[in-house]
């Protein structure tokens, strides 16, 4: 046997290790660490938000959908307003009490106008308008027209130039068409969410008890906070005023409701000159019809508005519109109504079967204009022609 000395057996264990190490690397079971080497990424160049075109230094690529967006809200998010209301109410003790209450809004001229929802700002007693710069003013209501959910608030731009948001138009639009929301949903200022028309003339009971007609029906996300803002079209538009969402959480859960720009652009005019809109008229009391009454008085139809009044030397009285008689009137809770009456079943080419309906027909027509007016007198079908009037103040529906 032989032997080996302690230095030789080092020697030999030093080799048999190198020699399996040198075995792992070669096989690729072990590596040895290397200097680390960075590429430096290339930093964006700053984009001017003129809403034009997007260069990204080909970082990455957007779709033409996406710049679409991109460029819409950037040219359009600051003719987007927050609108923040103050409203008072009174503790046991008469002490008034602040309420705070949040919405949007759309600059549409120069001179400071802003397009929102009634019911954002009724009952305020103060105003506040935020800019998409943050500046703020105080506004102050110029008209509202509760039937459309719609007002114009104003405030003084103090020589500001200010961005508008150009009307488009709500006829001849398609459900699947591209709409974009901009506002100010749970105080998140500046809030983007895109979607599709998802349904269209939609009729609409607000809590007031109102029906708004024609409203268009959207899956583009609308919370508290976004009702006054603009609903816009893939070419930088308005066609909608958000106006609400149906949500049994109170969450967006995908249907939302604007009011038509159609609507608006009929009503803005009168509501920045007169405050109101001024509506044509039939000068009567009218009655809808119920169960009830059409048993009793044994009529021939079940739907329509009965002719309770008809105002003496009025235009309705003119053009032959027949009230019931004195002598068969009849009291129905606090109200007497006259029986014998015609029974108006359309106006103006539109089927009426309820004060809705009514009040729905004489949406677009102004004091003055003449409206086609079919009656029933006993069985038989009679047609008028009646000259609006304007609809009296005091006029509850």
């Amino acid at each position: 046997m032989k032997l080996y000395s302690r230095f030789q057996v080092l020697i030999y264990a030093v080799l048999s290790v190198c020699l399996v190490l040198a075995a792992a690397a070669f096989l690729g079971f072990l590596r040895f660490p290397q200097k680390a080497s960075f590429t430096r990424i290339p930093e964006a160049e700053a984009v001017e938000l003129t809403g034009q075109s997007i260069q990204y230094n080909n970082l990455y690529t957007v779709t033409d959908d996406e710049e679409n967006n991109i460029q819409i809200y950037e040219h359009l998010n600051n003719a987007v307003v927050n609108i923040t209301t103050v409203t008072f109410e009174y503790n046991w003790f008469l002490e008034p009490i602040p309420k705070e209450g949040t919405g949007s809004g759309s600059i549409i001229d120069k001179q400071g106008h802003i397009l929102t929802n009634y019911h954002v700002v009724k009952d305020a007693q103060k105003l506040n308008i935020t800019l998409a710069d943050g500046e703020e003013y105080e506004g102050k209501v110029v008209g509202v027209d509760a039937e459309n959910d719609l007002a114009v608030i104003k405030f003084n731009p103090r020589g500001k130039s200010l961005v508008t948001i150009p009307f488009g138009t709500s006829n001849n639009m398609k459900v699947g068409q591209k709409v974009l929301a901009i506002g100010n949903p749970f105080a998140l200022a500046r809030t983007l969410t895109t979607g599709i028309i998802s349904g269209l003339g939609r009729p609409v009971k607000t809590k007031s008890g109102l029906v708004i007609r024609e409203m268009i029906q959207t899956d583009a996300s609308i919370n508290p906070g976004n009702s006054g803002g603009p609903l816009i079209n893939s070419r930088g538009q308005m066609i909608g005023i958000n106006a609400m969402i149906f949500s049994p959480s109170g969450g967006s859960v995908g249907i939302g409701f604007a009011v038509p720009i159609d609507t608006a652009k009929r009503v803005v005019p009168d509501l920045i000159k007169y405050g109101k809109v001024q509506r044509g008229w039939i000068d009567f009391t009218p009655v809808q019809l119920f169960p009830a009454l059409v048993r009793y008085a044994k009529l021939p139809v079940a739907e329509g508005i009965l002719v309770s009044e008809v105002e003496k030397g009025s235009n309705a009285a003119k053009a032959g519109l027949d009230g019931g008689s004195h002598r068969e009137g009849v009291r129905y809770g606090r109200s007497i109504i006259y029986l014998g009456g015609d029974i108006i079943i359309e106006v103006d080419k539109m089927p009426v079967t309820s004060l809705y309906d009514l009040l729905g027909s004489l949406e677009d027509n102004k004091p003055g204009e003449t409206v086609e007016v079919k009656v029933l007198r006993g069985r038989k079908e009679k047609t008028l022609y009646i000259k609006l009037s304007e609809r009296p103040k005091n006029f509850r529906w």
